[in-house]
């Protein structure tokens, strides 16, 4: 009888309901809010569930010693979140994004690479604040870069300058990714006047085939030249662009868009989210991370918006930009450039700005991971 009363004490000790604190329940809920948002309010589906399940996963309360917890060596999850950890996925959704891309809008109109450059302010200014508050040289710059509203590019640069944080930081940026329509049409609205709202841009002018299939070429060889840390995000990107504008690689560039950014997906939403273990997500840090991370996202979103107000002055009437699609200079294609087409629509449903707010957008995702290079340069 002893004997059995002793077993059923080992396997009380080695269930979840054992080793259950708040801070797991919490961290479940969280998750559980996670999946609601995508399921409800269809706010980035593919990744909020993902996320929020991996939450859920990876907040199971686990008996030490049992080697299946994510941050346990050798176990199927610890394998999976290398990925992460080695900066192995990022360049592969780069690689899909250019694959999934078209620049016709940003070479038609080469000036909106200037709103994307813009509007990266917001990475440095978040940097700053970080580096006031007291963080290291090397998290603040992880940090920073959830202001490029850019999932991949953070994870790749936190898993270099801040290990320790990368959990919070990807959470935040993808956050923050999936509430781009919530978080900038008020500041869209608040900068900008009625009459700005209503300007008319001029038709893109159209882009030859020769033109795409030089522009990764070219866009690679003086990005990478100049930033040369970047090039694992850089790289992919354009060589995934080029698969797509060729025209002879079109199995390759299907696949790129099609499986590997579904798998690439689900690994990386799921381990992320498996990451936030409450023990290492519930801190101080983490909260100030994501109120920084808000920080930067609202500071890029005003600093694409004013920087086309200040580029107005120097036009001539008739090429004048909408300031709506300044928001798109963050880099979360394409939610961004969408939230300018409805902004605008609102005002003048006969203004369409989808097309043009894709210049800054695709500029964007290209400044953010320039802004990674300078900081991984300079930080490392």
């Amino acid at each position: 009888m002893d004997q059995i009363i002793n077993n059923l004490q080992q396997f009380w000790e080695y269930t979840g309901f054992a080793n259950v604190t708040y801070q797991h329940i919490l961290m479940i809920c969280i998750g559980i809010v996670f999946i609601t948002m995508a399921i409800v309010k269809e706010w980035e589906p593919l990744l909020l569930i993902p996320i929020g399940f991996g939450m859920i996963i990876g907040n199971i309360p686990l008996f030490p010693g049992l080697s299946v917890g994510i941050y346990e060596e050798g176990s199927v999850l610890n394998i999976l979140y290398h990925g992460v950890q080695k900066g192995w996925y990022p360049p592969l959704i780069f690689l899909v994004i250019g694959a999934m891309t078209d620049f016709s809008s940003l070479i038609s109109n080469p000036k909106l690479l200037l709103i994307g450059a813009a509007a990266q302010f917001g990475i440095f200014a978040a940097y700053s604040t970080s580096l006031l508050l007291g963080f290291e040289p090397s998290a603040a710059g992880a940090i920073g870069i959830i202001g490029g509203a850019d999932g991949p590019t953070a994870i790749f640069l936190s898993s270099r300058l801040a290990p320790d944080l990368m959990g919070a930081i990807a959470v935040s940026a993808y956050s923050y990714m999936a509430l781009v329509p919530v978080i900038q049409p008020p500041i869209m609205r608040l900068l900008t006047t009625k009459k700005e709202r209503l300007i008319k841009m001029k038709p893109p002018r159209a882009v030859s085939k020769m033109e795409k299939i030089i522009f990764p070429i070219v866009g690679l060889l003086l990005t990478a030249f100049i930033v040369p840390s970047g090039l694992p995000l850089l790289g992919l990107l354009f060589f995934g662009n080029l698969l797509k504008e060729s025209g002879v690689t079109r199995r390759l560039a299907e696949t790129a868009r099609g499986p590997l950014i579904d798998i690439v997906t689900i690994l990386i939403g799921l381990t992320v989210g498996c990451s936030t273990q409450a023990d290492k997500f519930l801190q101080l840090d983490s909260v100030l991370i994501f109120g920084l991370g808000a920080m930067s996202f609202v500071v890029a979103t005003a600093a694409g918006v004013l920087f086309v107000k200040l580029l107005n002055l120097l036009l001539k009437p008739g090429n004048k930009i909408n300031p709506l699609i300044g928001n798109a200079g963050v880099s979360a294609v394409p939610d961004s450039a969408r939230v300018s087409e409805l902004i605008g629509l609102t005002y003048d449903r006969t203004n369409h700005l989808l097309m043009h707010a894709m210049g800054p957008n695709v500029a964007g995702v290209i400044g953010s991971a320039v802004a990674a290079g300078i900081l991984l340069g300079f930080l490392s």
